[in-house]
């Protein structure tokens, strides 16, 4: 269950702006990995909290209806928000770790108030000039971390829900561009677009038996 455990032992070392971040979109075929940074109000961190926080968790254990409302109410009061892409074309290039701890840089880079400490689901990134603690699992453990996920995942499903009006027959708007069976069978008889990824596979195993 998330909380602000972490958060407050920030505070009290005098630590305001705590932010959270979160990347969404690492095991999937298709498109960019997408990150998101929030800072949450301190005052929250003592108690006085609204109380859809309480439903704020790792995004991927919510419904898709509860995500958008969730990311409505964090836009609407987060001390401050920032979002960063890596592109299919720099997962290739470099690889999929260092896309995601680049896309997180950048949505920390993009906050429009410069954070005093910096929390990240799963290991610290490399070179950031913050104070920072990497929480494997932090999705469930961090309200601020989990915030993020949230952010990330609506941002992330609404361009994938883009692309498939774009690139009609692979199914992007439900797979969310992951390698479910429906679109390897599409990736079968079209082949990739410009967005798959091509140092991933993409092709199904072929079951023998």
């Amino acid at each position: 269950m998330a909380d602000f455990e972490v958060e407050r032992s920030f505070f009290k070392q005098g630590y305001r702006f705590i932010a959270g971040v979160d990347e969404v979109g690492r095991g999937a075929l298709f498109g960019p990995v997408v990150a998101a940074a929030v800072i949450l109000p301190a005052e929250w961190f003592a108690g006085r909290r609204p109380e859809w926080l309480r439903r704020t968790k790792d995004s991927k254990l919510l419904t898709p209806m509860t995500r958008e409302e969730l990311a409505k109410y964090i836009r609407a009061q987060a001390e401050a928000i920032g979002v960063g892409f890596a592109t299919n074309l720099e997962i290739d290039r470099k690889n999929i770790y260092w896309a995601s701890l680049e896309a997180m840089r950048r949505a920390v880079e993009r906050l429009p108030r410069r954070p005093d400490a910096v929390l990240v689901d799963g290991f610290e990134i490399k070179d950031l000039p913050y104070v920072q603690k990497g929480i494997p699992g932090g999705d469930k453990k961090s309200f601020t971390i989990a915030a993020a996920s949230i952010v990330a995942k609506v941002l992330r499903d609404r361009m994938m829900a883009r692309y498939d009006r774009i690139y009609s027959g692979y199914a992007l708007a439900r797979n969310k561009g992951y390698g479910t069976d429906e679109h390897y069978r599409a990736l079968e008889e079209r082949g990739p677009t410009p967005f798959h990824r091509k140092s991933f596979k993409l092709q199904a195993e072929k079951k023998l038996f």
